[in-house]
């Protein structure tokens, strides 16, 4: 799990960056491209953006603080905006431009089956 968990902090963190901070810009203005097709707007991208900061930041502190809550709750917001990806993706373009959200939803995915009874626990 550790290897998954920093995988998708190491991407999240670079992907959130351009976006909240737009310091990439090929890759911030391919992105807004993106947004602006679905008829979303900057502050959309940087509000998915902080999410996925969010959620990256998590997956950090669990692999330092070894809680698994945290890796839950980080996996979640991975989830959520790879599932939001996906349904744009799916709508306004092709199979492609979904390969990376897909992949993203798995390995969170993963990671939210692993910890199943955790999640069980709480709810």
């Amino acid at each position: 799990m550790t290897i998954i968990t920093s995988v998708l902090f190491l991407f999240f963190l670079f992907a959130s960056s351009i976006k909240v901070l737009g310091w990439q810009p090929f890759i911030f203005n391919t992105q807004l491209a993106f947004f602006k097709k679905y008829g979303l707007t900057r502050t959309h991208m940087y509000l998915v953006g902080l999410i996925e900061m969010a959620a990256a930041i998590l997956l950090l502190a669990s692999l330092i603080l070894k809680l698994d809550l945290l890796m839950v709750l980080g996996a979640l917001g991975i989830a959520f905006t790879s599932l939001g990806a996906l349904y744009f993706h799916f709508r306004y373009d092709t199979f492609k431009d979904a390969v990376p959200a897909l992949i993203t939803l798995v390995l969170s995915g993963m990671i939210l089956i692993k910890h199943y009874g955790l999640i069980a626990s709480l709810l």
